[in-house]
């Protein structure tokens, strides 16, 4: 039996980022895979020498494997990836299509999506990076006109890191244009490890408000 891995990820955050908190993608992974793993945490309000030494920028999540040690979500999840057929192919061709797609996702999109969504804080007349991340959008929407996955012809760890990438901008409407990039998020979060990584990152937070004795107000 494989080796137990574990996520690290915050005891609490508050209620805007539950379901997008990072330590998600490595749920979903591990569901899909059929890996064995725990959920461990760090503070979320006092991030002290053991998580810097864990995570240097401070951030979650990151991920133990026995004496192997990672942080950033991409990384991790190709360390999971070379644990699991399921998520990656073997052969040289199919492992190269994915492993350049989970890149694409954080390099070409994610990087776009995220100071786009903070920008989008403020409720600026005009966002100065919406055109910029329309271009990358029409691009991909071209892709997945053509294709159901983008690598190997199969679901893969690159549709997994694409996909979550792409959530915000589908919550807040941007994919909307976009009918081929909208259906192809709704069908990777259809998935049923999604699905439990998803309830059970929310429930992992639940229950720290009830550590804390919180309740909905």
């Amino acid at each position: 039996m494989p080796e137990q891995m574990t996520i690290w990820t915050f005891d609490w955050v508050p209620k805007g980022p539950r379901g997008f908190v990072r330590d998600l993608r490595l749920r979903w992974a591990l569901e899909e895979a059929g890996l064995p793993y725990s959920v461990a945490t760090v503070p979320f309000e006092d991030r002290g020498p053991d998580h810097i030494a864990r995570q240097p920028f401070g951030q979650v999540p990151f991920l133990e494997d026995g004496e192997v040690r990672v942080f950033e979500s991409g990384a991790c999840l190709l360390h999971i990836a070379e644990r699991s057929e399921a998520l990656m192919p073997r052969d040289p061709k199919g492992r190269a299509e994915t492993q350049q797609w989970l890149v694409a996702a954080l390099n070409s999109v994610e990087m776009v999506t995220v100071p786009w969504w903070f920008i989008n804080l403020s409720d600026p007349p005009e966002n100065p990076l919406a055109g910029w991340m329309a271009q990358r959008f029409d691009r991909l929407e071209a892709v997945l006109k053509e294709r159901e996955w983008l690598a190997a012809s199969r679901f893969t760890v690159a549709d997994l890191m694409m996909a979550d990438a792409l959530r915000v901008p589908k919550k807040l409407g941007r994919l909307d244009p976009y009918e081929a990039l909208g259906a192809y998020v709704s069908r990777a979060c259809s998935r049923p490890a999604f699905r439990k990584a998803y309830r059970d990152q929310l429930a992992h937070f639940k229950a720290a408000d009830a550590a804390r004795g919180l309740t909905d107000a």
